[in-house]
């Protein structure tokens, strides 16, 4: 019986072993193909062989990038507006949580509730709203209207979700501040921003992915070429006209630099403030 149950133990393991393989490979190849195609010579991704660098090595794409295309200022565009809409995330929401959560007035319940329904549905409903008001306020192939669109997006469920950890912020803690004679700004800044910071750091990193990559919003917002963001010049290079896999692949892998670089930084802001972010009655 001892000697049975070890080989049912030994193939439960071996079997889900397997079974975690064939889903990792699964989620790796795309990527993996990425990786290769980068560094395969050629341009079409059906020359690249099934063996990985087959046909070579080489840096000719990245160099393409750099010399004969406006992947720099595509990467800078896209990184401005990134940077840009968290922090603009980041304020309207955090201050609006702020008020939803510690002050009563007239109208607060309906303002929520229509946060509320506005995310229920999906923001290319409104595209052509959108693009009326953005043609009549001049926004209209420019940055700061595609930063404007990021923000209206952004802006109800996030709200929800600060003002949810806000609300479970002790408001003991804004009494004895203001009995210390702080303000209300003082005690969101000083109080409450602290605190909340785990959230906070989630916000940064949501807002910041979302602009590197998004496709609908700049193609509609966005006309001049060099205003165009990453994800409209690498999409120039696998059309029906053009079939320059490699340089997509290229590009593509260069975007993960900043990420790598943001999620490093911010993991540890997020480990650190979940760990002093327990606070008692």
């Amino acid at each position: 019986m001892v000697v049975g149950n070890k080989w049912v133990k030994t193939f439960n393991t071996v079997l889900l072993l397997v079974f975690f393989t064939i889903i990792a490979l699964t989620v790796l190849y795309p990527l993996v193909y990425v990786v290769v195609g980068a560094f395969t010579p050629g341009n079409s991704i059906a020359g690249m062989d099934v063996i990985p660098f087959a046909s070579g090595f080489t840096l000719d794409h990245f160099v393409y990038l750099f010399t004969r295309s406006e992947y720099p200022h595509w990467f800078a565009n896209t990184l401005f507006i990134a940077v840009l809409t968290c922090a603009g995330t980041l304020f309207v929401a955090s201050i609006s949580a702020y008020v939803f959560s510690r002050f009563r007035f007239t109208f607060k319940k309906p303002m929520l509730m229509s946060l509320l329904i506005l995310q229920i549905f999906p923001s290319f409903v409104g595209m052509i709203a959108i693009y009326v008001i953005l043609y009549r306020i001049g926004g209209l192939n420019t940055h700061w209207g595609l930063i404007l669109v990021y923000l209206a997006g952004n802006t109800p469920y996030n709200i929800w979700l600060v003002k949810s950890y806000m609300d479970s912020i002790p408001k003991s803690l804004d009494e004895a501040a203001r009995i210390d004679g702080a303000s209300h700004f003082k005690v969101y800044r000083s109080i409450i921003l602290p605190i909340a910071k785990p959230i906070l750091v989630f916000l940064t990193i949501t807002s910041f992915v979302g602009p590197w990559m998004d496709y609908i919003f700049p193609k509609m917002v966005l006309r001049d070429p060099s205003m165009q963001t990453l994800a409209l010049g690498l999409f120039s290079f696998v059309t029906e006209r053009n079939n320059d896999f490699t340089n997509f692949a290229a590009g593509a892998l260069l975007i993960a630099i900043p990420f790598v670089i943001f999620f490093t930084i911010t993991q540890k802001m997020l480990v650190t403030s979940l760990g002093g972010a327990a606070v008692k009655e």
